[in-house]
């Protein structure tokens, strides 16, 4: 891959066209159901202007986002989409979700009040999505608040349901008893709440049983590569590729320390390259002397405490020729992945991709709507 001229020090390039085929893959998947597509927290990191109009245009009519500010960030991208806020109705924000035509997953008594309230004064029924709670204890109506609604319809009323979800706890751990309780648990619900499509598989749940499926699934880490069952060989196809320039090369021909706190020391004659990102990128001060990149083909691992810009590496491996000031390294790609690099930081994949700061340039090659090569400054 070329590499222009760049002022950004680490690159993240995003694969549109293993993105979409992810995307399609889930869908073909649990057909008949549909699969939406989880775009929150800036679509996983990746910068959600490449994402969503790829994920539009592979299918995808339904998104998820965390928050309402999210919501109307992805509204600019896609007109036509439904767009529903995981968190709720944000008290005071009524017309703004009006205006941008945000359905709120509704999920404790004060967001349904207030919701037909707003219906209320529109003199229209609002849409809206209802989040039950089968047993992770976050957001989302305990059998009680569902056994209220149950009993009086009118606490509905003026707003449209188009969906009763929830999500699971643990169905990332195969065999989990977890996963099927609150199956059961949300099919015993689900009758007492209006008619509507019923969404509960995660990424990780469509995988487990096919009457996970219901209505509609919510697909989140697996579009962006990320494993859904880790006690297997990842299906799905990598997405991002994170790379950062070298800066300098040192050749070290007698024994020194390398980084803060001088926690590595280099014991025989090779060579050290400092790399432009850190833990302000988001790579993790936990990766020093314990993650690996790739350069020229070669393994080289990170030596040395991971700093606040930079990274030290251990090139004493590679040749001459493919080590100066301005070359690629390859810090995260499809054989070091977010779940590998997860792995090694004490974390998860989430946490990698989420993490990646805004100062990375993402770069979208590929198909789907966003023309190849688009970039933008950060997520």
């Amino acid at each position: 891959m070329s590499r222009e001229a760049s002022s950004a020090g680490a690159r993240l390039t995003i694969d549109l066209d293993a993105l979409t085929q992810n995307y399609r893959s889930l869908a073909d998947r649990v057909r008949p159901a549909r699969a939406a597509a989880v775009v929150k927290a800036d679509a996983y990191g990746l910068g959600i202007e490449h994402v969503a109009p790829a994920l539009a245009a592979a299918g995808a009519e339904t998104f998820f986002v965390a928050l309402p500010e999210e919501g109307v960030r992805l509204r600019r991208l896609l007109p036509a989409a439904e767009i529903a806020i995981f968190a709720g109705l944000f008290g005071g924000l009524e017309a703004d979700y009006r205006a941008h035509r945000l359905t709120p997953v509704l999920n404790h008594a004060q967001d349904i009040a207030r919701w037909q309230d707003a219906a209320r004064r529109a003199d229209r029924p609002l849409p809206a999505m209802l989040h039950v709670d089968s047993g992770i204890t976050r957001l989302g109506l305990d059998d009680a608040a569902v056994a209220r609604l149950a009993a009086d319809s009118a606490r509905l009323d003026g707003i449209d349901v188009t969906a009763v979800l929830s999500h699971f706890a643990c169905a990332d751990e195969a065999g989990h008893p977890m996963t099927s309780a609150q199956a059961e648990r949300f099919g015993r619900l689900r009758p007492g709440l209006p008619a509507a499509r019923a969404s509960l598989a995660n990424s990780a749940g469509i995988f487990r049983d096919p009457a996970y499926h219901l209505d509609l699934v919510r697909p989140g880490i697996a579009l962006y590569g990320g494993n859904p069952t880790p006690e297997t060989t990842n299906p799905m196809r990598a997405v991002v590729s994170l790379t950062a320039r070298i800066l300098q090369v040192r050749r070290v021909d007698s024994p020194l320390t390398v980084g803060y706190g001088a926690t590595h020391r280099v014991r025989e004659p090779g060579k050290i390259a400092t790399i432009a990102i850190g833990y302000a990128d988001g790579y993790r001060r936990s990766l020093g002397g314990r993650a690996t990149v790739r350069l020229a083909g070669r393994r080289c691992p990170v030596v040395g405490r991971v700093s606040m810009d930079l990274t030290t590496i251990d090139v004493s491996a590679v040749d001459d020729r493919d080590l100066h000031p301005g070359a690629w390294v390859e810090v995260m790609g499809p054989e070091v992945d977010a779940d590998v690099l997860g792995s090694a930081a004490d974390t998860i994949s989430y946490e990698i991709l989420t993490g990646l700061a805004r100062r990375i340039e993402r770069v979208s090659v590929g198909g789907g709507a966003v023309a190849p090569g688009t970039r933008s400054p950060g997520a």
